[in-house]
Formats: C-alpha cells, structure tokens, sequence
C-alpha cells in the first residue's frame, strides 16, 4: 500500500474541512491504506516574500514538509473556498514548498512524483467546487502536478455530517469513497 499524506487547508476551529480530513483519513483506514494526516499549523509560513528567500534560503518549515511531502506518494488535501477561490494558507505553503529543492533536484519535483486528490466543504451549494478548480490549476499547471480526476464536493456542510461525523449524503459518501481509491491506485504507480 502507498503511503498518503492528507491535508485540511484550514486552521479554524470547528471548520468543516478539517471534519472532511478526519473523514477522508477514516476512509483511507478502512482501505488499509498508510495514511498520516497533518495540520498546517505545525508548520508556519510567513507570506512568501523572494526577498525573505534570497535572504535566508528556504524555511526551515517549508523544508519539513517538502520532506514529509517526499514520503508520501498520494497527497489528498482538503481545502475551503475563499472567494471562489483556494486560501491565503494553503497557497502560501505551496508557493513556499515549490521553492524548496535539494541538490541537483528539477523545480517543482516533490509535486511532480507523487498523486493528488482534492476535497472540499462548504456551506454554499457547490460544495467548495471553485476552489478545487482554482486548487487543481495551481497543481497541475503551476506545479506540474498529477492531480487525479474524481474530487469531493460537499455543499451545505453544516448539515452534511450525522452525529458520528460520516456523510449523510450517500451519493456524496460514494464519490469520496471512490476518490480514496483512486488517489490510491494512482500512487500505487508512482515510481
């Protein structure tokens, strides 16, 4: 089995995404899958500034997860929609990670050997759906990433979780089981 790395693009508390990453992770579990989960709080960034870079190099929390990135060959990440669009947060880790290289290492290389699965909630009725565009642009065009096709989109997320946090939806609860399997077979052919 792959390893999988699974990620909540959001830090607040009570947040619907990160309910979606402990659901995800469940899901990964149940496929006997090596799942880790993290939370971008772990690793702080300040805004990426080129001026900061050329001054001190790569962070040394842009680093730790270029690395944790390294180890995994599926990454699901799971993020909220902020203007029809992906987070403050998760942009900035990404831009900071696609600076991250070690010696002798291709741009962009920790995005381009292993497969990506998108997630989204939110309380509007797409679901999150213009952010995992947005997201899947900044993958796959921006970093060269494999971004998988089959994505979650959970509208009304309010309502969307039963008291033991599963997907009341079973439509909704089929497409984030079908993603899992694909993100894990699409890792199961990363070199």
């Amino acid at each position: 089995m792959p390893k999988i790395l699974v990620i909540p693009g959001s830090l607040r508390t009570g947040s619907h995404n990160v309910r979606l990453a402990a659901l995800v992770v469940k899901e990964f579990l149940l496929a006997e899958a090596d799942v880790t989960r993290i939370s971008l709080a772990d690793y702080p960034l300040p805004l990426y500034d080129g001026d900061l870079e050329a001054k001190s190099g790569p962070l040394p929390n842009a680093v730790r997860l270029k690395r944790m990135f390294a180890v995994h060959q599926g990454v699901f990440i799971v993020t909220p929609e902020y203007n029809a669009s992906v987070p403050p947060l998760l942009k900035n880790t990404i831009d900071w990670m696609s600076r991250v290289r070690d010696r002798g290492e291709a741009p962009l290389a920790v995005f381009k050997r292993r497969a990506f699965a998108l997630g989204a909630a939110s309380p509007g009725p797409f679901g999150g759906m213009r952010s995992l565009l947005a997201l899947r642009q900044v993958l796959e065009i921006g970093c060269g990433a494999l971004v998988i096709p089959e994505q979650v989109a959970v509208p009304r997320a309010e309502q969307a979780f039963d008291d033991m946090d599963n997907l009341r939806d079973e439509q909704v609860a089929a497409t984030l089981r079908a993603a899992v399997r694909a993100l894990i077979e699409a890792a199961q052919r990363i070199e």
